[in-house]
């Protein structure tokens, strides 16, 4: 049986967060959430290289999700990263600099996202076997 992809969803909107996990959850995703960008350093620390996708809000308190971008870049660099926005084009532009994968701006359609996720997720697992074919 073929392993779960393992998403990090992070927002500060527990309405987006239990919404997003539940979507996720039935799509066949294994699927953890933090509140906040600490909240989300905390997995990642408890769990590295657990998770295959990051989809993180960034507007939030403690670590703001460019804050968080930048961690896990340098931290997971093969992590892929989604950034959400419902402030325009200013975070966007942030998380854009700071190298997220892809910018969505809220609302977002689930399928679309989830679309997204299993783009960016083949990307990954080619680019991975490619790596050990050589």
């Amino acid at each position: 049986m073929a392993e779960l992809n393992r998403l990090l969803i992070v927002d500060d909107n527990q309405d987006i967060l239990s919404t997003f996990y539940e979507f996720f959850n039935s799509m066949n995703y294994e699927v953890k959430t933090a509140s906040d960008g600490f909240a989300a350093v905390k997995l990642l620390k408890d769990k590295p290289n657990f998770f295959d996708c990051l989809i993180t809000d960034l507007v939030m308190p403690n670590i703001s999700g460019v804050g968080l971008i930048s961690i896990v870049k340098k931290e997971y660099p093969d992590m892929k990263i989604i950034a959400m926005t419902g402030y325009g084009d200013q975070p966007g532009a942030l998380a854009s600099e700071a190298e997220a994968d892809c910018v969505l701006f809220k609302p977002i359609d689930l399928f679309k996202i989830e679309n997204i996720v299993a783009q960016l997720l083949i990307t990954k697992d080619n680019s991975n076997s490619k790596q050990t074919d050589d």
